[in-house]
């Protein structure tokens, strides 16, 4: 999702196999001269006109010169960037690039890459009570962020959702010059005095992805959603999943603007093209704050001219924790974002056969429509092995699943969660170095029991089937939940990637640590609980915009500091603050 760790609606298996398939940038195109084309973005730096059909006719008179015809510089242009900056997006040949590049007006030409997009408690533990919405660092301000307008750029949005409510808004401010683009199912009515903009953008996405989305803003991901409801919902009263972290859902500024740009498909297929395109649009649009839940590998200059013109950009840094230098989008004038935990735990009692009881972590929930003979005792299986070469065959029917787990090995937690599914059993319960692991398998889960526990907590239930004289049993109960300084918390989550930045080693990146594990917020016309840095940069924004309620003329570089500057070092007990890692 999330960095779409956290809102893949299929096992990560399929998800990757999708994307060796269909990765777009290495489709093949044959051009008129014979070789292959892919999509190149080409980067003239400022615009130098003022009309942007200007911009556009200097594109096609450049590609005219290098293809030696109008009619083939028409048909290979996919995005014209018009507006914050001036390039484009075109279909070329390795050879055509490399000539495109040595023209005197050309900065640069690279390939389009792919990326990935990378509540209730969170807002209190950061001390913005939703009733009461200033903080000391804030002042007092409790405007909500009125009239601020935040950017998402993202798998679209879900408008019906209660997060996005707009009774009581005012008309839309003048300001504004985006628009509401239709489509499928998406109509001028779903945009509102809260959604005041929504746009996307499909052309150069392979029709594999589209197939699987709408032609329109609407979110059928959940990802996007999500992030947007986070940095800018209104509050929701009773909000939950299934009962766990039931509260009010809302986001930092609540009473925010938000516009909607749609540059992610399906499972969260999106490249640089579309997110440019993006970009260059919110940059006309006029919005204030840019909240990007993904993850780039070269710095982008969209995102440098965005803040040139005023607009603070807010970036996931990733999730591929805890390696050093695993951080994504270490751009100095962007702000970038870990995630951290906050005090709200899930606890989940296990009691084996011989009566002993132990406590892990999950989100298992009981369906209304559940048999009386789901909650009794399961016979436990422990495999050679939940490699699943070796894990294939197992009868698991009825029953629940022991595995150990490497640190943060996803593909283990994915794959067995779905073999368990598939094969009629009841759960897994997963032993690892920490619990500290994002639950990113929700749609695996579904059904389902997945349940963390510690190393030594494995360790007993491994002792006691060693013991069993008979056939180890095991009963699962519901989740709950639990707030309060009984968690460590805030501590940098172990997925969160970590710095100094690959690409610039003298920044200090990530910039700061947001929620991020266990986010409760908008999924269509519910709410979900998701995990990543994609659920930590949407906090921030919602911070950015009530700052920029209460200080409209500060610079993106003064608000960046603001936020630094005034971060807290200890936790709740005063201690310096923790990073979940691997063991030593």
């Amino acid at each position: 999702m999330g960095l779409l760790q956290s809102s893949s609606s299929s096992s990560r298996v399929a998800w990757v196999l999708l994307l060796l398939l269909l990765c777009f940038c290495e489709l093949p195109f044959r051009a008129h001269g014979g070789g292959s084309r892919k999509l190149y973005i080409a980067y003239l730096g400022h615009v130098k006109h003022d009309d942007p059909n200007d911009v556009v006719a200097s594109h096609h008179d450049l590609l005219t010169t290098l293809l030696q015809s109008k009619e083939e510089s028409l048909a290979s242009v996919v995005y014209n960037y018009k507006h914050g900056f001036s390039g484009f997006a075109a279909m070329l040949t390795t050879e055509q690039a490399k000539e495109l590049a040595e023209f005197p007006e050309v900065i640069s030409v690279q390939p389009s890459k792919r990326h990935t997009p990378t509540t209730t408690r969170s807002w209190d533990f950061l001390g913005l009570n939703h009733q009461m919405m200033g903080s000391d660092m804030l002042h007092g301000s409790n405007s909500g962020g009125e009239d601020v307008i935040i950017g998402v750029i993202d798998t679209g949005i879900w408008p019906e959702s209660r997060s996005f409510n707009d009774a009581g808004y005012g008309p839309v401010p003048s300001r504004w010059k985006g628009k509401c683009q239709v489509g499928h199912d998406w109509g001028s009515t779903n945009c509102s005095r809260k959604i005041i903009g929504a746009r996307f953008y499909s052309a150069g996405v392979p029709d594999q992805f589209l197939e699987t989305d709408s032609l329109s803003p609407r979110d059928h991901n959940g990802h996007g959603t999500h992030c947007a409801s986070t940095a800018a919902g209104s509050a929701v009263e009773a909000a939950s999943f299934h009962g766990l972290a039931k509260g009010v859902a809302r986001g930092g500024a609540t009473r925010a603007r938000i516009a909607v740009y749609k540059s992610f498909w399906g499972l969260g297929f999106g490249n640089t093209a579309t997110v440019l395109a993006a970009i260059d649009d919110a940059i006309h649009d006029g919005v204030d704050v840019l909240s990007m839940s993904f993850g780039v590998d070269e710095n982008s200059f969209g995102v440098l001219h965005a803040v040139q013109k005023g607009i603070t950009v807010v970036y996931a840094g990733g999730n591929e924790g805890p390696r050093p230098q695993t951080v994504r989008n270490g751009a100095p004038w962007a702000i970038t974002v870990a995630a951290s935990k906050i005090d709200r735990s899930f606890p989940t009692m296990i009691t084996l056969g011989s009566k002993q009881q132990i406590v892990g972590q999950s989100l298992y929930y009981r369906g209304k429509n559940s048999s009386k003979s789901s909650s009794g005792f399961k016979v436990l299986v422990v495999p050679v092995s939940c490699d699943m070469e070796i894990l294939n065959g197992t009868d698991v029917k009825g029953q629940i699943l022991f595995c150990t787990m490497q640190p943060g090995d996803q593909d283990v937690f994915q794959q067995s969660s779905q073999y368990v599914r598939d094969g009629g059993g009841s759960g897994v319960i997963f032993a690892q170095y920490t619990t500290d692991l994002s639950f990113t398998a929700l749609d695996v889960c579904k059904g389902i029991a997945c349940v963390l526990v510690d190393l030594d907590i494995g360790k007993k239930i491994a002792s006691y089937m060693d013991d069993a004289s008979s056939s180890p049993m095991v009963k699962i109960e519901p989740a709950r939940t639990i707030t309060g300084k009984e968690t460590l918390a805030p501590k940098v989550a172990m997925f969160s990637s970590r710095g100094p930045s690959p690409d610039y080693p003298a920044i200090i990146k990530p910039d700061i640590a947001a929620p991020g594990v266990n986010i409760l917020a908008a999924k269509e016309n519910s709410y979900a609980i998701l995990s990543g840095t994609s659920m930590a940069a949407p906090h921030v924004a919602g911070v950015v915009a009530l700052l920029k309620a209460l200080h409209p003329n500060w610079s993106s570089a003064a608000i960046k500091s603001a936020i630094v500057t005034t971060a807290h070092t200890t936790d709740e007990h005063g201690m310096p603050l923790l990073a979940g890692g691997l063991p030593r």
